[in-house]
Parts: C-alpha cells; structure tokens; sequence
C-alpha cells in the first residue's frame, strides 16, 4: 500500500464521482479505478458501493476514511514540527475558537504565553462549533474555546471563565425603569439574538436561560454580529442579549445596557479537548498556565 492509493481513496471519498475525482487528482479516470480496485485488493473488503447511477461509501469504506484523515494530520503535523524545529520552533499548538468565545483575557494570556515560550507557535482559527468538535475528534486542533459544554461523547468540556450577560435596548424603553432587568421582563419584549448558525454554543447557553421563561421568547430576529444587533436595537425592533465585555468599549448613544437580575444570567467559555488525549510537553504547560491564570 502506498500513500497515492490513501489519497485517491480521500478524495473519491469526498467526490463520490469517479470523474471528479480524477480531474482533482489530475488523472485518468482509468488509473484512478486501478488504485482504488488494488487498494481494495489489498485491503480484503469493497470501500465502494459503484453503479452507473452513482458511487457510494460502505459502511467499511467510511470507517476506514475516518481513520485515514487522521493519518494524513498526523503526518501533516509531523511536517510542520519539523519545519518548526528547522526554523528554530520548538512545536505548534493548534488552537480553534467558537462562538465569538474571544476576550481581552485571552488576547493577555496569550501574549504571556508567547512571551514565556516564544519558541512555540501557537496558531488560531476561528471555526463554527461543529467543525471545532470535528477538527478535535480528528486531531485538526489540539484543543479549543467555546461558549458550550453540550459537546459530542469524547470531547471533555472545562469551564474556563464565565461573564454575566446583559440586556441592551434601546435609548429610550420601558425597561430602563429597571437597574438590574428581571429575568421575566424578556418575556414580554421582541429579542434580537445571534445567529445559531454563527454562534452555536453561545445559542445554545440563551437557550438554557431563556428556557426558564414561562413563555416563549419572541425572537424577531438572528443576526451575525454584535453590531448588526445593537443596529437593530438602536432602531426600536427588539432587545438584545450579549456578555457585559462584549458592551464594555462600546460608545453607542443609541442603545443603553442593563444587567439582568438573575444569578444564572451568565454566558461561560469552556476549555475543549479531546478525552482520550496524549498531550504533548507544549501543550500540557499552556493548560496548566491557562488554569493558574484564570485561577489568580
């Protein structure tokens, strides 16, 4: 088995077209059902289900590509360490961040970590929740920051650090007779919420807040950014909800916040990785900073 018969098989896998697949590995489609008959040879079962209508994974087939794909990171990873090492690194930490799940605490921690180990790389993506999960399981990311702990079986959630959550509305509204917004009042008034599409995990934590109203909430509407929603606030379509560091440097007159006067209005951020993790040297010490950090 060679590494060209692995990577026809990804990418057919990806295609499920023979044609396709061909013309992204810049073959004949005759070289390409070769391989993957040998690889199949080989290997003793059928990866593909193919008929003149289309060509599918076997169950076998799937099973196998998942494990392929980690093989490829895996070697990936090893080229990248050892450019590191050749440019004078000492390792790469591969970090994914969900759900807007950024703060001013992070951005110090991470300019203490550079500072302390500037011989470590740390690279960030920012990634929707379920390519963060998918990215851990395979070995993409190393671990990861988001606003949820609903995570798939093998995947351990920490809570690293949480912020209240307040209510913005508009300049002039009725709740503003309120110092701290009770909880029930949300009930009463349009919602502008995020997106759960952009913001999953931070969706999902609304969710288990606004679950404790006695009805249900009026969202008018979801948007992508916190500017889009403080916009539609301003214009009078609803209230919003956000973390109280999201609003700190805010200098809109148009929106006013108030905190919510509930003892779970909290938005938390958790710490993700892997359960069956074997951490390397690197990355056991930016955890073990992290916690002392968040913990001081």
């Amino acid at each position: 088995m060679e590494l060209r018969h692995l990577r026809c098989f990804v990418v057919l896998a990806e295609e499920l077209h023979f044609t396709r697949a061909a013309e992204r590995l810049h073959i004949e489609q005759s070289p390409l059902s070769r391989t993957i008959k040998e690889l199949e040879d080989e290997l003793g079962l059928i990866l593909f289900d193919r008929n003149r209508r289309r060509t599918e994974l076997t169950p076998a087939g799937a099973a196998y590509l998942l494990d392929i794909r980690k093989l490829f990171t895996i070697l990936e990873q090893a080229r990248e360490n050892a450019r590191a090492v050749a440019a004078g690194m000492r390792g790469r930490l591969r970090i994914a961040i969900s759900d807007g799940a950024i703060d001013s605490r992070l951005s110090a921690f991470l300019a203490r970590c550079r500072a302390e180990e500037p011989e470590v790389e740390i690279r960030l993506s920012e990634v929707p929740l379920a390519e963060q999960l998918r990215g851990l399981r395979s070995g993409d990311f190393m671990i990861g920051f988001a606003h949820t702990a609903e995570v798939s079986d093998g995947i351990v959630a920490e809570p690293i650090w949480q912020d209240p959550l307040v209510v913005v509305v508009p300049a002039r509204h009725q709740l503003l007779v309120h110092k701290e917004v009770p909880l029930h009042e949300l009930g009463s008034h349009p919602l502008v919420l995020c997106d759960p599409q952009v913001c999953e995990g931070y969706c999902l934590e609304l969710a288990r807040l606004l679950r404790q109203l006695e009805r249900e909430p009026n969202v008018v509407d979801q948007v992508s950014s916190l500017e889009m929603m403080l916009t539609l606030v301003g214009a009078g379509y609803g209230i919003g909800l956000t973390a109280a560091n999201r609003m700190a440097g805010s200098q809109r007159t148009d929106v006013v916040v108030r905190p919510l006067a509930a003892e779970s209005a909290v938005i938390n951020a958790y710490l993700l990785w892997p359960e069956s993790d074997s951490r390397s040297a690197s990355l056991t010490r930016f955890v073990d900073r992290l916690r002392d950090q968040m913990s001081g």
